[in-house]
């Protein structure tokens, strides 16, 4: 008994204070995103809001229930959590249901379980004990081969759904990686890379490569004499050849219509808001329309008039700006926030190197979906369909974030037991 006082009493609570809230901000926004006035009650459990809040209660209960395993559980167990999930994955491709082109559902009954979601964490939890594991650097080629494969099968076979959203969630692990050891290069090279394929986009690849050509001259004639930075240049320069034809090809060959379409908008070589430009068009309006304070709750015409496409799922935010206006989204935002900076603060107080590995993971996969989904709907990303955590809605997405966060809070409440 005393154990179990002690367990909820170094539980961080803040956290889970601010989780809840956001789950009811939630709750209380997809409401209003299927708002049927012919039947207003809020409790229906025939309604999206109905089955959310199932979905809620389930996911509390999961997390306490988290908390009452023992840590090693998670660390043990983290491999066979992997496995499931890869199964899962391939599973899905086999007898998955096809849901707006994407076939990452497995039909259980009335529920649709999205294994992708539940990847995230799993993911987390392998990479956290491979690289606590002994004497494992990440400065090593073998480190980091290891860590790629065990964050790229998953990826290959999301994207093989196609469901590039959740694909590209999974990027956002070099983070944790980063903090681990991980050269600052790497990150100055995703950065470059996505400069250089917004230039290839935009512009003809041999202007660009031009472009390139006449910067590395420059560089090699001041630093002429520096090896090192001469040897470097060169390979910059010919990966940045490797990697514009290879953007051509993925760009024309490989992605789909939907998917350039919405590149092409947001880098505005198009511009068409009745047609591929309509969702996020629709989607600025709303947020737009609600000012500073908002229309108020449940009355948002944007919102009640299903304007929006998705709008209880990967466009939710847009009813929080029109019905909360600025001040709504500045609390959410905040909410974010401060759950991130909380979450970042968790992992650094650990005693043990997983634990904070893992918890860095946390923070990667959150700090990605809220800026990426909030990004999408005012404009500022193309389209990718993630969901934002903890407000759209779904139960796997809201299960898997649960799980994802709950088993941090587990670790940090039985750090002090940790030597």
């Amino acid at each position: 008994m005393n154990n179990q006082r002690s367990l909820f009493f170094n539980v961080d609570w803040f956290v889970i204070l601010t989780y809840i809230v956001l789950c009811v901000i939630g709750w209380f926004n997809i409401h209003a995103a299927v708002y049927d006035p012919l039947n207003p009650t809020i409790l229906d459990l025939d309604t999206n809001y109905g089955k959310q809040l199932i979905f809620i209660i389930s996911a509390i209960i999961i997390g306490f229930a988290i908390l009452l395993l023992d840590s090693k559980f998670f660390t043990t167990f983290s491999p066979i959590f992997y496995a499931i999930t890869i199964i899962l994955l391939i599973l899905v491709l086999l007898i998955g249901r096809n849901v707006g082109g994407n076939q990452a559902w497995i039909p259980i009954g009335s529920f649709r379980l999205q294994p992708s979601e539940f990847a995230k964490f799993a993911t987390c939890l392998l990479l956290a004990r491979y690289l606590s594991s002994g004497t494992i650097k990440v400065q090593e080629i073998r480190t980091q081969l290891v860590a790629a494969f065990i964050i790229l099968l998953p990826t290959v076979l999301i994207l093989l759904q196609p469901d590039a959203g959740s694909a590209l969630t999974f990027s956002s692990l070099i983070l944790l990686l980063y903090r681990e050891g991980l050269s600052g290069y790497f990150l100055v090279i995703e950065g470059l890379s996505i400069l250089l394929f917004v230039l290839t986009v935009l512009y003809n690849k041999y202007i660009v490569l031009a472009g390139i050509i006449v910067f590395a001259g420059i560089i090699f004639y001041y630093y002429r004499k520096n090896k090192k930075m001469i040897t470097v240049t060169g390979f910059g320069v010919l990966f940045s050849i490797l990697f514009i034809f290879s953007v051509d090809y993925v760009y024309t060959q490989i992605l789909k219509p939907h998917q350039r379409n919405r590149i092409d908008l947001i880098l505005g070589k198009v511009d068409d808001p009745r047609g591929i430009g309509y969702n996020l068009n629709q989607s600025k309006i709303a947020i737009g329309s609600g000012g500073i304070w908002g229309k108020g709750y449940l009355q948002g015409t944007q919102t009640k008039y299903n304007f929006v496409p998705e709008q209880s799922t990967d466009f939710i935010f847009c009813t929080v700006g029109e019905e909360w206006g600025f001040i709504g989204c500045f609390f959410v935002i905040g909410l974010y926030l401060f759950l991130l900076i909380r979450i970042i603060n968790i992992a650094e107080r650990q005693r043990s190197s997983f634990a904070r590995i893992y918890g860095y993971g946390v923070a990667s996969i959150l700090f990605f979906h809220i800026f990426i989904n909030i990004g999408m709907t005012i404009g500022l990303i193309p389209v990718i369909g993630i969901p934002l955590p903890f407000l759209s809605y779904g139960g796997s997405s809201l299960w898997s974030f649960t799980i994802l966060l709950f088993i941090l809070l587990k670790f940090d409440s039985n750090r002090m037991g940790i030597i």
